[in-house]
């Protein structure tokens, strides 16, 4: 097996969308049920992914709203991003649209490795911004897009595997055609 590749990925998106949520069930599959602001939080996980090993740095960022600065930081050593918004909240896919505007002014890149994610299917009752509304958003980044539910553990693994791709396609080890669809 190929030695492991060192991959540094960022969750940014609006405040409480779920990236902590996101983060945590991912690192130490559980749920964490309350509400806690983050400032930063970089966790660790080894993920194997089409017989390559990751050793994959998340970068847990504090939320985001379309007056943040980013920091440099969130620019220099990233690899790849999954931009979250919560489909209960509108406002939150706005945010989302800025913050990528935003990666892409700092960057200075056409396109960035990003997997764009819906979180809290769960509450699939106040649900706000339409699956066909984030998927027409991540066509026009050129992105890959699914919808999460940290609470249930859905989708959660497949949206960090999904970067993984982007992140090798966006350095040309990955065929274009080879992308991540999860339905």
């Amino acid at each position: 097996m190929p030695p492991p590749k060192q991959r540094k990925i960022a969750l940014m998106g609006f405040r409480s969308v779920g990236k902590s949520s996101l983060t945590i069930q991912f690192v130490d599959g559980q749920f964490v049920d309350s509400y806690d602001p983050t400032i930063e939080n970089t966790f660790s996980k080894d993920v194997k992914s089409k017989g390559q090993l990751y050793e994959c740095k998340v970068v847990d960022t504090a939320g985001q709203d379309e007056y943040s600065i980013i920091p440099q930081s969130y620019v220099m050593d990233i690899h790849g991003y999954i931009l979250v918004y919560a489909i209960t909240s509108n406002k939150s896919f706005e945010v989302v649209k800025v913050i990528h505007d935003k990666l892409l002014d700092m960057t200075g890149k056409v396109n960035l490795p990003v997997v764009l994610v819906g979180n809290k299917t769960d509450l699939h009752l106040e649900r706000r911004v339409s699956t066909d509304d984030g998927k027409k958003l991540a066509d026009s980044w050129k992105a890959m897009f699914l919808e999460t539910s940290a609470k249930e553990n859905e989708s959660v693994t497949d949206m960090f595997e999904c970067i993984l791709q982007e992140i090798e396609k966006s350095e040309g080890n990955v065929p274009e055609k080879s992308g991540c669809v999860i339905s």
